[in-house]
């Protein structure tokens, strides 16, 4: 007879990845947690992705830990990750011509320029600490090439943004004054971007959405984007498009170089750079869980969840679950034929930036592979908590030197 197991999602030292998760995921298909309940395997998890008798369920995440009034329980309420309905799909039928997979992939010579200039700065080195010196300002100075900012502001917009991000951790009641004024300094930031681009429209994803507020509504009656909607999803797009990326990265190398043999196999064949992030977010994702709020009371194969009731679907559970991985479902970038991961959500709460993430981690870790190619860690380095969303803080990493101007060969 099946157990319901308890996991503790809310403890800092719980981690999410590991084997008290995959024992569970033996006994059941769910468990109980302080955020409601876990779903640990594959196909229950992506089936209640896509129930539409679900909602996404943020919304609930100030309350959940006591934040019940302020600016920044408000403006979390606001973005597209907490809105649900006809207003949702209007966000996103609104947004999406900003993130055309035509315009991501033309950019990809610029992605594959910033990521030798940056290991140009440490190759000869042969050490680095991964996150200060490529993996936040490689996210970030893309974020500024989207959003047409200088590029020598990206500094204080990562320093807005890593602090904006705290939102998705564990800790946000505590870490709330430093994200409330991260939000008010990125909104002021924002807000004078947006003016700029009114007067002086520029070919950029801030002057398409810029354009989307300033039209009438449309044959059906659509109504444009209003300026508070524009603003705070600016403000959402900068903070999460930068923290979730950085976060990726540093987990990427922590997974390829514990499997040195698949991150030599990468320096080898570049072409799997988009395989790589497939896999990697598979097995290592920097959001560790997915959460959706029941909208009805629904019956779940023997789980009882009321209106209200939230379920959160872990995405490294689902992710590695045996019965669809199949019992060999260790890191493996060549396998093709895997079913498709939950690091980008799922559902009508797809990550609308999904292939911007996609395609400049798909060029940077090829070219990290080819460039340190016997990398390892250089200590612990320092990480956040497994739980919520995660990643490294601190990640030291030595390897051979190479030549500054080995970018040239490989470009």
């Amino acid at each position: 007879m099946s157990t319901v197991p308890f996991l503790d999602l809310a403890d800092t030292s719980f981690d999410v990845n590991g084997d008290r998760v995959h024992e569970a995921r033996d006994d059941n298909w769910y468990a109980e947690t302080p955020y409601g309940w876990a779903v640990l395997r594959y196909d229950e998890g992506t089936a209640l992705l896509k129930d539409r008798r679900f909602q996404q369920g943020n919304a609930r995440w100030p309350a959940q830990n006591g934040i019940h009034e302020g600016p920044w329980q408000q403006w979390w309420t606001e973005t597209l990750l907490s809105i649900e309905g006809t207003d949702h799909l209007r966000m996103r039928r609104l947004l999406g011509p900003a993130f055309r997979n035509k315009t991501i992939e033309a950019m990809r010579p610029q992605f594959q320029a910033l990521a030798n200039e940056l290991i140009d700065g440490f190759a000869a080195r042969g050490e680095v600490e991964f996150v200060s010196e490529f993996a936040e300002p490689y996210s970030s100075r893309i974020l500024c090439l989207l959003l047409g900012l200088p590029d020598d502001e990206w500094p204080q917009v990562a320093h807005w943004a890593d602090d904006l991000g705290k939102s998705f951790g564990i800790n946000v009641r505590h870490d709330l004054p430093r994200i409330e004024a991260a939000l008010k300094g990125l909104t002021g930031y924002i807000e004078q971007v947006v003016e700029a681009r009114l007067r002086h429209p520029k070919d950029d994803l801030v002057t398409t959405l810029v354009q989307a507020h300033a039209t009438e509504p449309d044959a059906a009656g659509e109504s444009p984007l209003t300026r508070r909607e524009l603003s705070v999803a600016l403000v959402f797009l900068a903070f999460a498009g930068m923290e979730t990326t950085r976060n990726q990265l540093g987990l990427a190398l922590q997974t390829f170089l514990a499997h040195p043999d698949q991150w030599r196999l990468l320096a080898e064949r570049p072409e799997l750079g988009a395989a790589a992030v497939e896999e990697v977010m598979r097995v290592n994702p920097t959001v560790t869980w997915v959460t959706r709020e029941a909208i009805e009371d629904v019956d779940l194969n023997g789980l009882h969840v009321p209106k209200g009731g939230i379920v959160q679907v872990l995405s490294h559970a689902i992710g590695t679950d045996p019965a669809r991985m199949g019992a060999e479902s260790d890191f493996d970038i060549t396998v093709t034929d895997r079913p498709l991961h939950s690091g980008f959500g799922g559902g009508i709460h797809h990550c609308l930036g999904h292939f911007v993430a996609r395609t400049d981690m798909s060029v940077a870790l090829p070219l990290l592979a080819q460039r340190m190619p016997d990398a390892v860690p250089d200590g612990p380095g320092e990480w956040l908590p497994v739980s919520g969303n995660t990643g490294p803080v601190r990640f030291p990493i030595r390897f051979t030197p190479t030549a500054r101007g080995a970018s040239e060969a490989l470009g």
